[in-house]
């Protein structure tokens, strides 16, 4: 018999490209989500639920079924609003948490982010126990709250919660407000396109592997109280990455050091990954290339088709 997963947040990226993986392994897919799903991103087999996770009178009225794993996903994409922000990715991720704590479930996955680091060096690993206080973003004040609050109830009531924190994911049916998409959309339309110097290296990540980093993480068992990285664990030079997609497409012409880099911005943001390989077997298997020349396929089908 199939298992059944909860993605809040499965209309997204990331949650549509999970879904869609479990559905293969036969899985019964639920998705929590404040958007019905967009055109591209629907999955005829999935049972949508549309409602605000911030709103707790509203998860005894949408969720009557049992599940074996809940993949918090969910979170308010748009920064710019610090309240919406704060309350999707830590009051909706603690309603959540205190739902599920009274439920049977094998595992509860909270999906953090490499922004709960803050500034400390790269490579960064699991261990380092950054202030909330020195966060200078409210999207990463709001996501290691909510690891904190996770961990919490894990000490307390052996709830079986663990973390992951991604790096930058990329790969097909991303949106256009992401790096790689915007690069391969410039160059696609054969825009001039601004840039920065691109002497930033940041760690990339194919969706595949991020998938698979998720359900290595919610099978493994015996597992409680965990933090994860999950990345390349090799930084690329942005720069390099962007001549790359520049000279596989053929067109478009970056415009290098039109954008200034922010003052407090990171120069390496990269992840150490030995944990992950050791405690659930994960380790990336896609090479940025092959990744990248799949992005850029996806793309140029889908220009033509629009």
């Amino acid at each position: 018999m199939g298992k059944k997963i909860l993605i809040i947040g499965g209309t997204g990226f990331l949650g549509y490209h999970l879904a869609k993986k479990c559905l293969k392994k036969k899985w019964n897919v639920t998705s929590i989500s404040t958007n019905k799903p967009s055109k591209i991103r629907f999955l005829p087999k999935v049972k949508y639920l549309v409602f605000d996770i911030t709103q707790k009178k509203f998860f005894n009225k949408k969720i009557k079924n049992n599940f074996d794993y809940v993949v918090n996903l969910g979170g308010y994409v748009n920064h710019k609003d610090k309240l919406k922000t704060f309350k999707s990715h830590y009051n909706g991720s603690k309603n959540l948490i205190d739902f599920f704590l009274k439920r049977k479930i094998r595992s509860f996955l909270q999906i953090g982010s490499s922004v709960e680091y803050g500034n400390s060096k790269s490579p960064q690993n699991e261990k380092i126990c950054y202030n909330v206080n020195n966060l200078k973003s409210t999207y990463g004040k709001a996501k290691l709250l909510a690891t904190n609050y996770l961990l919490k109830k894990y000490k307390l009531n052996n709830f079986p919660g663990n973390i992951i924190r991604f790096y930058l994911v990329y790969g097909p049916k991303q949106d256009f407000n992401r790096f790689i998409p915007i690069i391969i959309k410039g160059c696609l339309k054969n825009d001039d396109f601004p840039c920065s110097s691109g002497t930033q290296r940041r760690d990339f990540l194919y969706i595949d592997d991020a998938v698979e980093g998720i359900l290595k993480c919610i099978q493994t068992k015996n597992l409680k109280g965990e933090i994860f990285n999950i990345g390349s664990g090799k930084p690329k030079k942005i720069k390099n990455i962007i001549n790359l997609i520049n000279n596989k497409i053929n067109l478009g012409n970056p415009l290098f050091g039109k954008v200034k880099m922010r003052i407090d911005e990171i120069k390496n943001l990269y992840p150490n990954i030995s944990k992950a390989k050791k405690r659930i077997n994960w380790s990336p298997k896609v090479e940025f290339e092959v990744g990248i020349i799949k992005t850029i396929n996806y793309y140029k089908k889908y220009f033509q088709n629009t």
